[in-house]
């Protein structure tokens, strides 16, 4: 049944009212709604003229016809509010994801993102997009990308890969459900860090039947745990560079060991190098996979945590055995990624921007880190303990002497510091307690101080509320 006038008119009006479409925002002509809607034009215009009349809308004539930028609205309703209180903060997806606000772990610094050289290559992209190009995209990856990072890997992490072994992935999850498809059964032991990335766990727990953790000290993963109590395992997930979220880094004897240990049982070690490209006080550390002399290493990264993580694209470096198996699973489950986005990131490192952006950022965060961890120190000396990594893009801030972690995050949380609280991370018992803090958006060491002010007092009153003592 096509709608009338009213039914179309209510519709705008609701839109409007509940901040969908807002003050200034363009509505489509007569003309185009008519057309859409499979209506009369008289039937479109007939609503428009009501919320035109009622100040909702005004015609700009030729111009088209816009929400009036004059018209105040009040904020919703409780009702209308996804349910959340002081009393029950946001979920720790929710934060990580999808709330604005500073201190966010993960996010590059986007006020020093090279927007310009970035629109220059999208023009160029769109420009010379070929018929071909815009017929279904290539399952496992716009080739002209595959090779740009393949010698990107080469050339800066250790690898020794080709064109042909680079997947490109729209991310994580995607990673995640491709290796499990292509590498194991429902019956095969995979094995996870604790602590470990949030989101990994969460997804791990929904697609694999046998999950184990293993904890992680210091010098990272304990291989001896592994070996004594998981050696059959068939996967194993690690981020030896900057270990997610307590940033240490694998030490090189774990490394060989868990080498030796995959090799002997022809398992496979899951390289999540996140933020490897980010280290600060020496040489970047050669990964994981460049000290792989059996191929058991299957190497993931990210473009999220370089570019942008709006740009949806990861990528997995595949060893030769595994090539028919992830080939096959990719027939059977992808897609392809979008090609005007790979073309563009092609050029991006192709041409050597992406280089250039690495080096800048590399100055600028190391900078940022210092802001934020003498921020830390000044406005809360004696809370915290910062065990300072080569690099990475978060801190750890353990507290010394409390284990009321979720309780401070929640008051962060409420000044808009999007920080997590680490013991959410873990998955067993044995617990350390802190803040994961994003700062590579911090700008200044004004603005890292003025952040941090921002929950002091009742951070002071929560543990003074539970007598933990901390000079201010």
């Amino acid at each position: 049944m096509k709608p009338g006038y009213k039914a179309i008119y209510e519709q705008y009006r609701r839109s409007i009212a509940s901040g969908l479409l807002k003050p200034g925002d363009k509505v489509p002509s007569v003309r185009v709604l008519a057309s859409e809607l499979g209506v009369a034009r008289k039937t479109v215009e007939t609503a428009w003229a009501i919320l035109v009349g009622e100040g909702y809308l005004v015609s700009h004539g030729a111009r088209g016809t816009r929400v009036n930028p004059d018209l105040v609205l009040s904020e919703p309703s409780a009702s209308d509010m996804a349910p959340q209180t002081l009393d029950e903060p946001p979920r720790i997806a929710d934060v990580l994801r999808d709330h604005p606000g500073f201190l966010r772990p993960g996010i590059p610094s986007l006020d020093a993102f090279p927007y310009k050289k970035w629109l220059l290559l999208c023009g160029k992209a769109v420009r010379s997009m070929s018929p071909l190009e815009m017929t279904n995209p290539p399952l496992l990856g716009y080739a002209p990308l595959r090779e740009a990072i393949a010698h990107y890997v080469n050339v800066s992490r250790g690898l020794s890969c080709t064109a042909d072994q680079i997947f490109i992935t729209s991310g994580y999850s995607n990673n995640l459900r491709l290796i499990l498809n292509a590498l194991t059964t429902v019956r095969d032991k995979v094995l996870f860090e604790d602590p470990g990335y949030y989101f990994g766990t969460q997804a791990l727990k929904r697609a694999a039947n046998n999950l184990h953790f293993v904890p992680v000290d210091h010098n990272g993963l304990n291989v001896d745990y592994l070996q004594q109590y998981h050696r059959d395992a068939q996967l194993v997930f690690v981020t030896p560079s900057h270990h997610s979220p307590l940033a240490v880094t694998l030490s090189l004897p774990r490394k060989q060991q868990l080498l030796a240990w995959a090799s002997q049982h022809n398992s496979w070690i899951i390289e999540d190098d996140y933020d490897g490209e980010f280290h600060y006080t020496r040489k970047v550390l050669p990964s994981l996979k460049s000290l792989d002399t059996d191929d058991r290493v299957i190497y993931m990264g990210t473009f999220s945590k370089t570019v942008m993580p709006a740009l949806r694209i990861s990528y997995i470096v595949m060893p030769r055995a595994t090539l028919a198996a992830f080939r096959e699973t990719a027939e059977l489950t992808e897609s392809g990624q979008p090609v005007l986005t790979q073309k563009i990131l092609a050029a991006f490192l192709g041409e050597g921007h992406f280089y250039k952006h690495l080096k800048k950022m590399r100055t600028l965060y190391s900078q940022r880190r210092k802001y934020v961890l003498d921020a830390l120190e000044h406005v809360y000396p004696g809370l915290f303990t910062v065990e300072v990594s080569d690099g990475g893009m978060h801190i750890t801030a353990f507290l010394r002497t409390s284990t009321q972690d979720i309780e401070v995050a929640n008051i962060w949380q409420r000044h808009q510091l999007q920080v997590s609280p680490l013991s959410r991370w873990y998955n067993t018992p044995a617990k350390r307690y802190g803040l994961i803090i994003g700062y590579t958006n911090v700008r200044s060491q004004e603005e890292a101080l003025a952040l941090l002010q921002r929950p002091a007092e009742e951070t002071r009153a929560l543990l003074a509320a539970n007598n933990v003592k901390a000079s201010y």
